[in-house]
């Protein structure tokens, strides 16, 4: 297969876009989605300094890559989660590619703070999954706020938005349904949320921190077995391969036509939201969830005489 763009031997073929790249127009071919992005959803500016999250994985660290060859001030920010051995590994990926690249990094330890995620596995009821994310946008946003950046950036990525929208369409959860989205406007209390890789696959992503030689953190969290969310992706996985293309028709016709019609339900709808009384995020009930979840794991590990 020749590269769709200078004729050479093509190394990564895209079926959706009907192309195929060899290494360097690939590189080019990944910018340029990256630039639209950013661009049309109007993310941020050079000027703006931005926070990503990076997990150590292939999706969070192209971006950061990305984003920084680009010109943006980029800091990026990792949770340690305290989870044995898999946290260990994700953080030193991390730290190795942060360093070898001269770029800025802040780490936050779940356990220094007091909840890491081993105690949620054994203290809280809910699905561990559910909570560790709702752990890890607190503090995304928290950290953000506080070091006063103008956007957080996440790597979502194309699969991950398609799946996300596709399990809150079957539930019709009109709350999630009005702010799914790449790029979400700051807010009192809530910082710009953006994720600028929201046109790219994660095959695309691959490929990417491939070709940049960028070495990830690969190995499955051990506490994510049988997430609904990883069958959602295998679903649309399958359906992309029958007909290259409908994962970004799906996701771009739910911004083009259904994302208002979510959001002005929403708005009817919607709570008023005033800070919490411990630690002052914003919620609808006097004290957040992250706090009562702490508080009520606390209480549980003290029962328990581990405290």
């Amino acid at each position: 297969m020749k590269c769709s763009r200078c004729k050479a031997t093509a190394c990564v073929s895209l079926p959706s876009h009907h192309s195929g790249f060899c290494p360097d127009c690939f590189k080019l071919f990944f910018t340029r989605q990256v630039e639209t992005a950013v661009r049309r959803e109007k993310m941020f500016t050079r000027d703006e300094r931005i926070l990503v999250a990076l997990s150590g994985g292939k999706d969070s660290l192209a971006l950061m890559l990305e984003l920084s060859s680009q010109g943006y001030d980029v800091t990026g920010l990792h949770i340690d989660l305290g989870i044995p051995d898999s946290s260990e590994k994700a953080r030193a990926k991390v730290e190795a590619f942060c360093a070898s690249r001269g770029l800025r990094l802040e780490v936050f330890e779940m356990a220094k703070w007091g909840l890491p995620i081993p105690d949620v596995k054994r203290f809280s009821t809910r699905p561990v999954c559910a909570v560790c994310g709702k752990l890890k946008r607190h503090h995304f946003n928290r950290i953000a706020l506080a070091g006063g950046y103008d956007a957080l950036a996440t790597g979502h990525n194309l699969d991950d938005e398609v799946a996300r929208l596709f399990a809150n369409t079957l539930r019709w959860d009109v709350g999630y349904l009005s702010d799914q989205g790449p790029a979400l406007p700051a807010r009192e209390g809530f910082v710009r949320k953006v994720k600028p890789l929201f046109r790219l696959s994660e095959f695309e992503t691959a490929n990417y921190a491939f070709l940049q030689g960028i070495e990830i953190h690969s190995d499955p969290c051990p506490y994510a077995s049988g997430a609904s969310f990883t069958g959602h992706k295998e679903l649309w996985g399958e359906l992309e391969h029958r007909s290259p293309g409908q994962k970004f028709q799906f996701y771009q016709g739910f911004l083009q036509r259904g994302r208002r019609a979510f959001a002005a339900l929403d708005k009817a709808e919607g709570d008023v939201l005033a800070p919490c009384t411990a630690c002052g995020s914003p919620t609808n009930a006097g004290v957040c969830s992250i706090c009562r979840i702490r508080e009520s794991i606390r209480e549980k590990k003290l029962e328990a005489g581990e405290a």
